[in-house]
């Protein structure tokens, strides 16, 4: 590895490598020498910054779930605004249009990764639980504006992941908008208020 090169920028280097393997040629691609070719950088790099390949792994998908951090502060941002319809297809969309459906793949596929996950998540997949919570926050806050009737959103937040999960994962092509529009406005509509498009 040159020196004067980042830790952070080789970390970074590392996981967008991971995730172009993750998504076109799923988990089982994923191997330390794998990604080292794919982000160009020597075999030894992976290793001399990670104690080993699931705890490379486990930092990759703790990362991805940081990055929604963004993601769940615009959707709740938009809670007062447009359609609660089109918000959430459009929040559910952008989830798994990501690297979400194929983490789901490559944390049940690898066991170590799964347990070394749980000594600090300890529930759920973590990018579908931190998509499940993001979509609860707005929920609630959609409630408070008084655009939702009086729905559990502890309830209907994981339902509408789940929902979209199976509309996404093992498909050749993204499900159209309409179908993922369809899908949320099933789930929301006995709470819809009449005005909620503002």
């Amino acid at each position: 590895m040159p020196t004067g090169v980042h830790l952070r920028d080789v970390r970074e280097q590392l996981f967008n490598a991971a995730e172009r393997l993750l998504v076109e040629d799923g988990p089982s691609a994923l191997t330390s020498r794998a990604v080292t070719t794919a982000a160009g950088v020597a075999k030894g790099v992976l290793h001399k910054h990670f104690d080993d390949f699931d705890a490379f792994l486990a930092e990759f998908v703790m990362d991805r779930v940081d990055q929604m951090d963004a993601r769940a502060k615009a959707l709740l941002n938009a809670a007062g605004t447009g359609d609660v319809v089109d918000n959430l297809a459009e929040a559910i969309t952008a989830v798994f249009r990501s690297a979400a459906v194929a983490m789901v793949a490559l944390v049940t596929f690898r066991d170590d990764l799964r347990r070394r996950l749980r000594e600090t998540w300890p529930a759920g997949v973590p990018v579908l639980t931190e998509a499940a919570i993001m979509i609860k926050v707005y929920l609630e806050r959609e409630k408070e504006l008084g655009r939702l009737g009086d729905l559990d959103a502890d309830g209907v937040a994981p339902m509408l992941i789940g929902t979209g999960h199976l509309l996404f994962a093992d498909r050749d092509a993204p499900p159209r908008e309409d179908a993922v529009r369809r899908m949320v406005a099933s789930v929301v509509a006995p709470w819809l208020r009449s005005h909620n498009s503002r």
